[in-house]
């Protein structure tokens, strides 16, 4: 194992993303962001009356996608995805897209990490927190660059919404319910950033209203507009 396991437990508080910011861009990063389509997509999701769910996924897919490009450039961000209508939507935004191989979100991941410049670090980034915004990515990568390896865990402090290292291929995707802890095992440093938005992916009614309370992007916005106008 590389040296960067020193403390299997390691962790940074929140405060650890303000002390980073005198540095106003990351460096050379590459973002994967793994993008489940079709019938599958948020299927934990009621969505709200009259909103398609499909339609929802996709909207939260396009916000986190427009969110990370506008933070690195689109010549960085890799989507994953097998949705037809996300693949031509993000194209249009400049993302690279790579076709999922529909073996998981692991397996995802994996497929967009490959794909990346070898002499960029890299980071996977769900694809459903559509409150994001670009200064909270940049925020995340400025304080994670002084780490090997490194994850930061979504809202509730379980999952994982943003996964990361210096050495793409010594990342070691582990996402789905406690990732959190697996990564932690795995040996990445965990990042509790004060990164509210960054935080909070969208799994069912209760994250979405914590979402919307956030702010979400355009794509979102526009789709249930008859909500966050309430």
């Amino acid at each position: 194992m590389s040296d960067w396991i020193n403390d299997r437990t390691s962790r940074v508080p929140a405060s650890a993303s303000t002390a980073a910011r005198h540095e106003t861009r990351p460096a050379a990063w590459s973002l994967v962001v793994p993008v489940k389509g079709g019938e599958g997509a948020k299927s934990r999701l009621r969505a709200p009356d009259g909103v398609d769910r499909i339609a929802l996924a996709r909207a939260l897919a396009l916000d986190t996608v427009a969110a990370g490009i506008e933070a690195i450039g689109a010549d960085h961000v890799v989507v994953v995805t097998s949705d037809p209508e996300v693949s031509r939507s993000v194209r249009q935004l400049g993302a690279h897209v790579v076709r999922d191989p529909g073996q998981g979100l692991d397996a995802a991941a994996r497929a967009g990490l490959a794909a990346v410049a070898v002499r960029h670090a890299a980071a996977v980034l769900l694809g459903d927190v559509p409150a994001l915004r670009a200064a909270d990515v940049r925020d995340a990568l400025v304080s994670a660059h002084a780490y090997d390896c490194w994850f930061v865990p979504d809202a509730e402090g379980t999952g994982t919404v943003l996964l990361g290292a210096s050495d793409p291929s010594s990342l070691r995707p582990r996402f789905g319910s406690g990732s959190a802890a697996r990564h932690e095992a795995e040996g990445h440093v965990r990042l509790d950033l004060d990164l509210a938005r960054l935080r909070r992916d969208v799994d069912d009614e209760a994250s979405l209203g914590e979402a919307l309370r956030l702010g979400v992007g355009p794509h979102t916005a526009a789709l249930l507009a008859h909500v966050v106008g309430r």
